[in-house]
């Protein structure tokens, strides 16, 4: 049964690609987090789109910066782009967003997949967020269903829903791009994890197949690189046709069940990432840091269990 909303990316980056109408896309790469944020514009208009952004965060102080993401606020304005959106592809468990503090300095909307809810819902139970922490997903200024059409500048784009890794991931196709968040890694190193909560191996594996069904040339841009054994340089960008033929974990011939033993398998020999509680607790927010309280400070929890 043909998907409509992967026909219907699929005919916008056949159009994108036959008429030379793509965007132009800049990483930012943050070593310490191992995240590409991408800065993708449309060369008519100059409107561009900030994906999966990154504040500096110190643990152990608790201090929070912006030197990644004023070098973003640099070469937006040096290149003289308007911002339009600013997407994140899921709730990011391993670095907290800047995409507050950019929206405050280069105005854009702030857009997230519908299923924020459920994730809001997960984590707010877990970390006991109390009523005042909205669980509707208002943080954000822009919910994306699966199929959600919009435009940057003059390039049309389209959100699609894939879940897996947590219930509310999205992909975005702008032009002939698709930024698709923590679904894929470089061909080399295989598949995001699958073991947060809500997150589903078969589910993920459903999503990675419904990505693969774009044409082979489409450009692909990845979340994250952790530098698969025997490379030496960090990448963020490869083509479905590269991920169908060589991805490690998830090439054309690898079916359903084996890629959920695989996966699960691996999953539990993961260890947490070291920046789980204050990223999930300020992501769930939009990037805001949680209220502060009657002293005027802000606070991250973190969950003890007994033995």
């Amino acid at each position: 049964m043909t998907d409509p909303v992967i026909a219907a990316a699929t005919s916008q980056i056949t159009t994108c690609r036959a008429t030379g109408h793509v965007p132009v896309v800049r990483t930012f790469f943050d070593d310490p987090t191992f995240t590409a944020t991408h800065v993708v514009h449309d060369p008519a208009t100059m409107a561009c789109a900030i994906v999966d952004s990154v504040m500096d965060y110190d643990p152990a102080s608790g201090r929070t910066d912006h030197a990644m993401a004023q070098e973003i606020v640099d070469y937006v304005t040096a290149e003289k782009l308007k911002v339009e959106w600013l997407l994140e592809t899921h709730v990011h468990a391993d670095h907290l967003s800047a995409a507050p503090w950019l929206q405050e300095r280069l105005g854009g909307r702030l857009g997230i997949g519908e299923s924020i809810i459920r994730v809001q819902d997960i984590f707010g139970k877990m970390f006991n967020a109390g009523t005042r922490f909205a669980r509707d997903g208002s943080q954000f200024d822009r919910l994306f269903s699966d199929g959600t059409r919009f435009m940057l500048g003059s390039l049309p784009a389209i959100a699609l829903h894939v879940p897996g890794h947590t219930p509310a991931d999205m992909a975005y196709v702008i032009g002939d791009a698709a930024f698709i968040g923590d679904t894929l890694f470089m061909p080399d190193y295989g598949t995001a994890r699958a073991d947060f909560p809500g997150g589903d191996a078969r589910t993920l594996y459903h999503s990675i197949r419904r990505l693969l069904s774009l044409p082979d040339e489409t450009r692909v841009f990845l979340c994250h690189d952790y530098k698969a054994p025997g490379r030496d340089e960090y990448a963020w960008e490869t083509t479905i046709g590269a991920e169908r033929r060589d991805n490690v974990h998830v090439h054309d011939g690898v079916d359903e069940d084996a890629f959920v033993k695989m996966r699960t398998a691996r999953d539990a020999t993961l260890s947490l990432p070291n920046l789980i509680m204050p990223s999930v607790q300020v992501n769930m927010r939009g990037g805001h840091l949680p209220e502060p309280e009657d002293n005027g400070i802000s606070y991250i929890k973190i969950p003890v269990s007994g033995s």
